[in-house]
Parts: structure tokens; C-alpha cells; sequence
């Protein structure tokens, strides 16, 4: 009797508190950032090797804190407070080189990804007074010469330098044309699909600037209209729509053409650097340690050879040193990953030189000198060398796909020491002598946690521990994340996760909505914190599933690159494999799966939808409907020249499979999206139409590829939660 009244108390008690816990809303992941961590943001190491300064009070300071004490030891900027301020908080800043100064940005404005135009300003800390860099118009992708006496600039698709001593401001370039000539910026395709927005680099002794020049007169334009929609500032396109024009290269099309020039600040000459003419990409350029070698990185077309040059910046000449050829193709991951180091004699190269991404160690007569890492696993991420102890240090996912660690090593090759002591996606920032690091640690269940270690690897303290949004999300009914892997049909084996529904008995049957990216190297199967909307899809009902399959990350090369040729085939082949895995657990209804996905998970939940009868619904924001619509540099990559590749092309062509599609799909664009351009959705609309499938689509005004700004956001989730609710769940 006893146990069956304690039975029942546990009962109530348990149905009190689930009562008292708030219930998930759609609003709290789209647009009220319920829970969004906190972050450590703008944090900068000091040369000291004994301070970090972090931004603060929403840009508004730049506070010093000691690695040690973690004792706040000065504000080194208060925006407020400098003298006769036109400005009241900063987006970003960057010291020079003695840190007797900063140079920061306000009122950024987007271009495309990465590239923006703002407001800089140069800070003097000791007098604490600001000036602007310039007052001719907004400039981009500004940073200071070593030396902290210039400041280069790109404005109007020139380079600029200030001279901070005499306040003077000269252009060294001046053939700058919008959709012909840029310099010391990427053009679109490089800034996009190599992964930057600055093109110009100083060199060590700050007398000389090395920068890429980009003709992209022969590249053809690409043009969608603008309307007035909900933005005052198009007033003018009321009634008539006007034009966004830009240089876009389509597969196969013609590329920019691309040369390296060092300007010499004291004879005020520039000298083009011997690279040829050929049909190449040019998509990194750093200074070694000697002002009198600059370093080159070329890629052929196909991607499949990156070479490294040495070019002297007086005479142009250029002479090769490294070479990396591989079967498929060379990833863009190892650009920022081609490091010389202090002591002049070596560097650094991280790629796929065995098989998984590893450390490389070379001199600079590139002569390999030893494969520093090892093992069945890849490095992710490069940190940093320590020279003083001869130790590198790194990201790796060396224990499992599924987490990240930070190691260190030494430099012949021996003692590897894992740094961060929790399981789950760890990454380290070092101070600048690796005294000290701060580790951002965070898991599937756990929000980020921030905390410094010092060189003998003891935690310190904690500096950021998101105490109050765990506290926020036990006050919640929130369901949880879980992993579980399976074996397809060709006897590979796949990770995914899903969230089950709250109250979930595996008794009840429920809706499946799969969730993927899919994309080559990517990774959405990771044990990290996310917070994304799929957790209200599991409040409401839904099993929400998400697998990564062949092609992307943290696998090794041969898993990362086997769709090669052929993007799609193998990705979908794998989505379909996990709905028909789905479809055998007891507690999924077969009869009601899913997928959905954003661009590249756009395409490939158009692809899986002709591809099979599994999925009742699907959603593509976004998608590639035709690869040969797509960039060159991203989509040669993977696939070559649609003349080189023309069946890799057509067999995995969402356009060719219409005819074959099964179940309902949702398509959704932006008018403007610079990326994916909404022809895609279009031209596949009306082979949809004339294959006679019914299909639904909705268009964002103005949006680019992100579909975001206003109330856009919120609008689009919700239409995509009615969708499923009336498409999926009924």
C-alpha cells in the first residue's frame, strides 16, 4: 500500500512540474533568440602574451583582462568617452602592431558574404582621441601596416593608403571599374567559393604591398530587378523595378583574369609578379617572414594542382617551390592553411596528403622535411605554432566524426597531448606566447562554456559559463537530442541524430521530417549546441531527423570526395536510405516522411524527391535546381566543365527528373539572391508545369540568399510549420 500511495505522489509530483514548464514557441527560435548563448565576442590576444581584450556593452568598449587572474586591468577604448566621438559603439577592431593604436569600424554595410563597406576610424588609446580614416566615402577591407604609420584601403574598387603621420591619403591604383576592374578585393566568385574579402597584404618591413588585380571585363553579367518593396531607399523603383548587375561566372564560362602587383611605397612603382597568362586561379597571396619574398598560391581550373611560388617583389620573378597534385581535387580548406613560419627556414601545410587532412612540415626550398600528424583522422582545424617550445598546436576529430578536441604536438612529430578534458566540440584561442588558452567547449546538451587554461593545461576559471540560459532551459519543456547510426543497403554506415517528440512512446507511430545540408565537407552531425527551430517541430509532434551522408566531413578523403563527378547521386541515394531505415522503426508512420533543406539541402531534397517515392512532402529554400546555373570556381570543383563531365551534369539535374517527382514540394526563393540565383526555382517551375506536377512555391521580394531582414524570417518559418502541418502531420 505503501508503495502504490508513493507511486501515485511520484506521479502528481512529476505532473506538477511538467505543468509548470513553459511550452516551446516558433518565435523563440526565429526571432526571440530564447536561446542564444551568450558569447565571448571580439576577443584579441595581446603581444604581452599575459592580456586579451574582449568588446563589451554591445561595442561600446574594449575592456583588458589578464589571462591569470582574469582580472579586468583596463579599458583600453570607452567610445564614449574619446574626444569629440562621432560614434557611440564599433562592429570590429584591430590593433597595430605596438597596440598604441586601433582602427575600427561602425555603420558596416553588406556587399556579399563576407565583404562590406563601413565607416573606419583610427583610435590614438594614450591620447584617446578618433579620427576618421577618410572622408570620401565608406572603404573596405582596411588593416594597418606593420609598422602602425599607413592604413591600405579599397574604396570604388581602388587601393588607398593613409599615411597616419601626416594625414595624407594617396590612391595606388586607379583603373578601378565596377564590373571590370577591381583591385586588392576578391571579385564575387573568389570572395564566395575561396573564402575571403581581403586581396592586398603588407609586407613584413610595411614598404611594399602586394595585392591581386582582377580584370573581369570578359566575364559575363548577371542581373535581376529590384523593387520598391518595404524599403524606403527604392522609392524611385515604385512603379518601374530597377537592375542589380553584376559578374557572375557559370560553370564553364569564362573566369576573371587574375595577376599579382607589388606597389613600393618609396619609389611609388608597381611590379607585376611572372605568374603567366594561363586559365588559372590566384586565391592567396602572404608575405614570408623576408620582405623580399612574397608567396603565391595558384590553382589550375580543375582545382586538381595547387602550386606554391616564391615571387622576388623587385625583379617579378617567381620561382616554384611546392606542389600539390591529387586525383579529384585540392580543397579550398587548405588556403588558409599554407603558414610560414618565424624562423624563415620552414612552413606549414595542412591537406590531404595521405588520405586525411594532416600537418606538413616543408622548408622553403620545398623540400618535404616530415608528416608531423598521423592516424586515420583529420585535422580540422590549424592554431598555431609555439617556436619557443617547438610545439603545434590544432582542432582534430581524432576520437570520433562526431566531436572535436584541441592537441598539441611536437614539432618532430612526437607526444601528442589532448588540451581540452571534455567530449563533446571543443576549439582554443592561444595567447601570443601559448601560455595561456581560452577553449570554447559546448555538446549536444550542453550550451557554450568558456574557459582559459594555462600552458601546463590546469583550467583556471571560467569566464562564460551560460549559467542563466541553463537555468532558462530548465524551465522549459524541452525534448533532447540524441545520436544513432545505421548501415545502408551498400553496407555503409551513417550518423544522424533526431529529437524525438515530447511524451514520445515508441507505442505511437509519428511524423518524420528530416533535416540535411549534404553538401562536400560539410557536417550537421556534430556533438555541439544548436538550438535551431527543429526543437519546436518536436514540441509540436514531429521526429525530427537529420544524417549525414557520403561526402561530407570529418570522415577522411575518400568518404569527403567520392560524390566527385557526380554531386547528388550518392548524397540523395543516402537521404533515401535513412527514410527507408526510418520507415522500419515501429514508432515512425511510413506513410508520413519528410525532408527539407536549404541550398545545397535544397537540391538535394529536389533530387530525393524524383529520386524515390519515400518522402510524402519536402521543402527546398534556396536550391540548385541545374549545376550548370552555378558558379565556376564551386562547381568545377566537384564536377569539371559541363563539356568535360556533360552525364554527371544531366543525370543528377533536378530539371531532367521533374517529370519524375513524387509527393508535394514546396519551393521557396529570394528574388535577389546573388548565390543561387532564383532562375533555378523558375526554370524548374515550368518543367514541373509541363510535366504536369502540382507543386507549391512562394518568392521574398528583395531577399538574398540568406532570406532574412524585417519580419521575413518569422514569416518564413511559420508558412514552412503550416506546410508541414497540413502537408506532413494530416
Amino acid at each position: 500500500m505503501k508503495k502504490l500511495m508513493l507511486f501515485a505522489l511520484s506521479i502528481m509530483l512529476l505532473t506538477s512540474i511538467a505543468a509548470q514548464q513553459k511550452q516551446l514557441e516558433l518565435e523563440d527560435f526565429v526571432t526571440r533568440g530564447t536561446f542564444r548563448p551568450k558569447q565571448v565576442n571580439g576577443l584579441r590576444p595581446m603581444k604581452d602574451g599575459a592580456h586579451y581584450t574582449v568588446l563589451e556593452e554591445n561595442g561600446a568598449r574594449i575592456v583588458k583582462y589578464a589571462y591569470a587572474t582574469g582580472q579586468q586591468t583596463g579599458v583600453v577604448v570607452d567610445i564614449p568617452n574619446l574626444k569629440s566621438t562621432p560614434i557611440q559603439s564599433i562592429e570590429g577592431y584591430e590593433f597595430s602592431d605596438d597596440e598604441t593604436k586601433v582602427l575600427v569600424y561602425a555603420n558596416r554595410e553588406n556587399i556579399y558574404r563576407r565583404s562590406f563597406r563601413a565607416d573606419y576610424y583610427v583610435i590614438d588609446v594614450a591620447r584617446r582621441e578618433i579620427e576618421p580614416l577618410s572622408e570620401r566615402g565608406k572603404q573596405q577591407a582596411a588593416t594597418f601596416a606593420p609598422n602602425g604609420h599607413s592604413v591600405a584601403f579599397v574604396r570604388n574598387n581602388n587601393i588607398h593608403i593613409k599615411n597616419l603621420r601626416f594625414r595624407t591619403e594617396a590612391a595606388i591604383t586607379s583603373d578601378g571599374k565596377v564590373n571590370e576592374i577591381i583591385n586588392g578585393v576578391p571579385d564575387w566568385v573568389y570572395e564566395e567559393e575561396f573564402g575571403f574579402s581581403r586581396a592586398f597584404e603588407w609586407s613584413p618591413n610595411s614598404e611594399e604591398l602586394a595585392f591581386i588585380r582582377f580584370d573581369e571585363t570578359a566575364v559575363r553579367e548577371f542581373a535581376f530587378p529590384v523593387y520598391r518593396g518595404s524599403n524606403p531607399a527604392n522609392d524611385e523603383y515604385e512603379l518601374y523595378p530597377g537592375e542589380y548587375r553584376y559578374k557572375y561566372p557559370k560553370a564553364g564560362t569564362t573566369n576573371s583574369r587574375v595577376s599579382v602587383h607589388v606597389f613600393n611605397l618609396r619609389n611609388r612603382t608597381t611590379k607585376e609578379m611572372e605568374l603567366g597568362t594561363d586559365d588559372k586561379y590566384m586565391p592567396r597571396i602572404m608575405w614570408t617572414t623576408q620582405s623580399d619574398q612574397v608567396a603565391i598560391v595558384t590553382l589550375n581550373r580543375r582545382q586538381n594542382q595547387l602550386n606554391l611560388f616564391l615571387a622576388n617583389p623587385s625583379s617579378g620573378v617567381a620561382r616554384l617551390i611546392f606542389t600539390d597534385r591529387n586525383e579529384r581535387y585540392v580543397s579550398e580548406d587548405v588556403l588558409d592553411n599554407i603558414i610560414f613560419l618565424e624562423d624563415g627556414r620552414h612552413f606549414v601545410y595542412v591537406g590531404e596528403l595521405d588520405g586525411f587532412n594532416h600537418i606538413h612540415l616543408f622548408g622553403v626550398d620545398g623540400r618535404q622535411i616530415r608528416q608531423v600528424t598521423t592516424g586515420s583522422w583529420d585535422v580540422t582545424e590549424y592554431l598555431g605554432f609555439d617556436a619557443r617550445n617547438r610545439l603545434f598546436f590544432f582542432q582534430a576529430a581524432a576520437e570520433s566524426p562526431l566531436r572535436r578536441e584541441v592537441y598539441s604536438i611536437r614539432m618532430d612529430g612526437t607526444r601528442l597531448t589532448r588540451l581540452t578534458p571534455e567530449n563533446g566540440t571543443n576549439s582554443a584561442w592561444f595567447s601570443t606566447d601559448f601560455g595561456f588558452y581560452i577553449v570554447e567547449h559546448s555538446s549536444m546538451q550542453t550550451p557554450p562554456v568558456y574557459t582559459v587554461y594555462n600552458r601546463a593545461g590546469r583550467q583556471l576559471r571560467t569566464i562564460e559559463s551560460n549559467a542563466d540560459l541553463k537555468s532558462k532551459i530548465a524551465g522549459y519543456d524541452m525534448p533532447r537530442k540524441e545520436f544513432f547510426s545505421f548501415k545502408t543497403s551498400e553496407g555503409i554506415d551513417l550518423n544522424g541524430w533526431m529529437i524525438k517528440p515530447i511524451g514520445f512512446s515508441a507505442n505511437k507511430q509519428y511524423p518524420v521530417l528530416m533535416t540535411q545540408y549534404s553538401g562536400p565537407n560539410s557536417q550537421r552531425v556534430l556533438d555541439r549546441w544548436e538550438s535551431g527551430w527543429e526543437y519546436y517541430l518536436a514540441s509540436q509532434g514531429y521526429l525530427v531527423v537529420c544524417v549525414d551522408g557520403r561526402g561530407t566531413g570529418a570522415r577522411g578523403e575518400m568518404f569527403r570526395k567520392q560524390t566527385y563527378m557526380h554531386l547528388g547521386r550518392m548524397e540523395s541515394d543516402d537521404q533515401i536510405e535513412a527514410a527507408r531505415f526510418l520507415a522500419q522503426q515501429a514508432y515512425v508512420d511510413a506513410t508520413r516522411i519528410g525532408i527539407w533543406g536549404w541550398s545545397f539541402g535544397g537540391f538535394i531534397t529536389s533530387l530525393s524527391m524524383s529520386r524515390s517515392d519515400v518522402f510524402r512532402t519536402g521543402i527546398a529554400v534556396a536550391p540548385v535546381t541545374d549545376w550548370r546555373f552555378y558558379d565556376t570556381a564551386y562547381t568545377e570543383r566537384f564536377m569539371r566543365m559541363p563539356r568535360e563531365n556533360p552525364s554527371g551534369y544531366a543525370s543528377t539535374s533536378p530539371l531532367n527528373l521533374a517529370e519524375n517527382l513524387h509527393g508535394r514540394l514546396f519551393l521557396i526563393h529570394g528574388s535577389a539572391d546573388d548565390n543561387v540565383h532564383f532562375q533555378n526555382v523558375l526554370e524548374y517551375a515550368d518543367r514541373l508545369v509541363q510535366s504536369g506536377k502540382q507543386f507549391d512555391m512562394f518568392v521574398y521580394p528583395n531577399r538574398n540568399h540568406s532570406i532574412a531582414g524585417g519580419n521575413v524570417r518569422h514569416h518564413l518559418y511559420q508558412m514552412m510549420f503550416q506546410y508541414l502541418e497540413r502537408n506532413l502531420k494530416q
